[in-house]
């Protein structure tokens, strides 16, 4: 059953990853049925952002209360539901509130969908368990574009939203009628505001929160300005470009798996939580690093995506350590800490790709982003170096299975 919940949590999230980026392929034809600027669509963009990182704590809050079992059948009808409502987007405000209202929804998927590892998977099986919910990230990041692209062909974009929503709508059904309820920890004792100010005053909480605010920063790089990294400065058509961009991606999928797996073994095989969750993570961020800078000097296309897949790979095998972190932080509250950590995340993907706007606006040297790319790895290994939590935040004890 455990395995079967854990498919559907990999689901959800390539379904949650597919309409998210569902706007992007589109977003020139929907400026023009709707009248929209540049300036209009790169706010309703952001705007997604937003309110998805600042409803991570009220979301996980909740998933806490409640359980993970109904909150994530909740939240991923809800989020389902303003994507087709997209179909009756007319104007700038009105595609705004829906879009931010998608963002807020689907900001409870990933806090309910850890605290379900935590119930269903023994301590051994938390990691592997998290890599496989991020190989559905991956995926379903990696596939919206071409599906999207495939729909609009058949049919106008109002309707594109609509077919991308029905999934959703069938797996909260599905998702809450084949799960059974399961005792898993509840935290109805814990006030919102002890809960806050707990976490502000834990030294690991914020180097927990700091680590993944560094790693979201660096790896929105791909999703953003990558493709016009490599066309100003290997000079590669866009076509070209958007082909080598899809290589990190790929890489980034068999990193999570292979980061989940390999943590969890060491756990078994040394009984150190702190090698296993830590250890792994500082290695792969300064692998990423190393790539990273190294990718710098090579001037060749290809070769250079290369490095930098590479390197993906090696962020994001240590990036799991961040979901299996969290559960074993959170104890109870998993979905209020794992949200709070995520919402750092979301904050440093907000900013990074504005920081790289204003600096090449000034006439900045693209090469440069590379380099800063480099070095936020380079200060999330050392976070992850200094991050020890040595039991769980909120006065709870490790489960011992």
């Amino acid at each position: 059953m455990r395995y079967r919940v854990l498919a559907l949590l990999v689901l959800a999230a390539v379904i949650a990853y597919v309409q998210r980026n569902a706007i992007s392929v589109p977003s020139k034809t929907i400026q023009e049925d709707l009248g929209l600027t540049d300036a209009n669509m790169g706010v309703v963009m952001s705007a997604w952002y937003w309110g998805y990182a600042f409803a991570q704590l009220p979301a996980g809050w909740l998933a806490d209360r409640w359980g993970s079992r109904a909150a994530i059948a909740l939240f991923a009808a809800l989020w389902s539901a303003f994507t087709a409502a997209m179909f009756f987007a007319a104007g700038f405000t009105g595609i705004l509130l829906l879009w931010l209202g998608m963002g807020v929804a689907q900001a409870g998927v990933f806090p309910s969908a850890t605290k379900a590892i935590g119930a269903w998977f023994p301590a051994a099986e938390r990691a592997s368990a998290s890599g496989w919910l991020i190989c559905g990230q991956s995926l379903g990041a990696a596939i919206a574009p071409a599906l999207v692209a495939i729909l609009l062909t058949v049919a106008p974009w109002q309707l594109v939203f609509v077919w991308v929503a029905i999934p959703g709508l069938i797996w909260a059904i599905a998702y809450r009628s084949s799960v059974p309820k399961i005792a898993e920890p509840t935290a109805q004792s814990i006030p919102w505001a002890r809960a806050l100010i707990t976490m502000v005053q834990s030294p690991s909480m914020i180097l927990l929160c700091s680590q993944q605010f560094f790693r979201s920063a660096a790896m929105t790089f791909f999703w953003t300005w990558f493709p016009r990294f490599l066309q100003e400065t290997r000079g590669v058509a866009q076509d070209q470009s958007g082909y080598l961009t899809a290589v990190p991606g790929i890489a980034a999928l068999f990193g999570g798996i292979a980061g989940g797996y390999s943590s969890d073994w060491l756990l078994k095989q040394t009984g150190n939580r702190r090698l296993a969750r830590q250890g792994v993570a500082v290695l792969g961020m300064i692998l990423c690093s190393l790539l990273t800078f190294a990718a710098f000097f090579i001037s060749e296309p290809v070769s250079a995506v290369l490095c930098i897949a590479i390197g993906a790979f090696w962020g994001v095998f240590g990036g799991v350590s961040g979901y299996s972190v969290a559960i074993e932080f959170g104890g109870k509250s998993v979905a209020t800490v794992f949200a709070t950590m995520n919402m750092c995340g979301n904050v440093g993907s907000a900013i990074f790709p504005m920081i790289v706007g204003w600096y090449v606006a000034q006439g900045g040297d693209w090469n440069f982003v590379l380099l800063a790319f480099a070095m936020l790895f380079a200060v999330d290994a050392l976070l992850w170096a200094l991050l020890n939590p040595r039991q769980p935040l909120f006065e709870d004890v490790y489960d011992a299975r």
